[in-house]
């Protein structure tokens, strides 16, 4: 199956939400007229595409449209498209070498799907032939810790946990004279998202970085948020906050087949200007994919 097959299955439930609503607005005429595009600007909001988004994506369309004088459908898709793949950017991609000690720091709102996706990527990259260490630096839920550790087996990846409750900062500390001393090339760390006590989890944050920065220097650090696309525009407020405390470089949006709002994507680009390095779409191991922009914008859009 190629990568434009994948995200049109995974995608299946927004593409059917976006590419059915698109299609009954053109149906009539074929010719856009402007209440037509007052429907079109609703829909992209609907598939939770963001407000903003949205009317940077009907200005282009408007200003090309009284430009040329061209308002069919398939110009107008075009345009669309277009302004998607400009809002996306460059496809952002995880680069690791091996024989030298990478760390991704996975952070994000609890329930997000972060612990999965450090299961997932330690599959990933055991399938690469990375000698890989998860950090169970979650401590303040057991069931993080424990479902860590069932990744762990799953995959053959040694875990370093404490006690539930511990300071996650001592966590990272020991994850990193492990991964050192083992001469690992990838140390995965799974951390804690009570967005709802931003001050104490900024402080927290911050003291794993110090670690990671004083106890590896010459480490490849990734911060990647999680984020989770059935949460809609929620998503994009947890965005927003994250890239404020933890210096994030790039992020993965999990859950994108749960429902019709993976058009969530684009807004989250558009307010952080971050890359998108992966996306969630299915249950899988194999689930967790490479985002690649254009596959995205093509599952999205009816065919012209």
């Amino acid at each position: 199956m190629g990568l434009f097959d994948v995200f049109k299955k995974g995608l299946q439930k927004t593409r059917d939400f976006v590419s059915d609503g698109f299609n009954r607005i053109a149906a009539n005429m074929g010719v856009f007229d402007e209440d037509m595009l007052d429907e079109l600007e609703m829909l992209l909001v609907q598939a939770d595409i963001g407000a903003k988004s949205a009317v940077l994506l009907m200005d282009r369309i408007r200003g090309h449209i009284k430009k040329t004088g061209d308002a069919s459908r398939s110009t107008v898709l075009r345009v669309l498209s277009e302004g998607m793949l400009e809002i996306l950017g460059e496809p952002g991609r995880l680069d690791f070498q091996k024989g030298k000690l990478n760390i991704i720091l996975l952070v994000g709102v609890n329930g997000t799907g972060k612990t999965t996706t450090a299961g997932k990527l330690c599959s990933r990259y055991g399938q690469q032939g990375f000698k890989t260490i998860m950090g169970a630096a979650d401590t303040f839920r057991a069931a993080a810790i424990d479902q860590l550790k069932i990744w762990g087996d799953r995959t053959n990846t040694p875990i370093i946990s404490h006690d539930e409750g511990s300071d996650p900062a001592a966590v990272v500390f020991d994850a990193i004279k492990a991964a050192q001393a083992r001469k690992a090339d990838l140390l995965i760390l799974d951390t804690a998202g009570r967005l709802h006590n931003k001050q104490n989890l900024m402080a927290e944050l911050g003291k794993i970085r110090r670690i990671i920065e004083r106890e590896a220097p010459e480490a490849k650090v990734e911060s990647l948020l999680v984020i989770d696309a059935t949460t809609g525009q929620n998503a994009v407020v947890q965005a927003q906050v994250f890239s404020e405390v933890a210096q994030v470089s790039g992020l993965i949006i999990t859950k994108m087949d749960g429902n019709a709002k993976g058009g969530v994507a684009i807004a989250v680009s558009q307010e952080t200007h971050t890359p998108l390095f992966l996306a969630g779409l299915g249950e899988g191991v194999e689930d967790l994919i490479d985002f690649d922009p254009e596959s995205f914008v093509r599952s999205l859009l009816p065919e012209e």
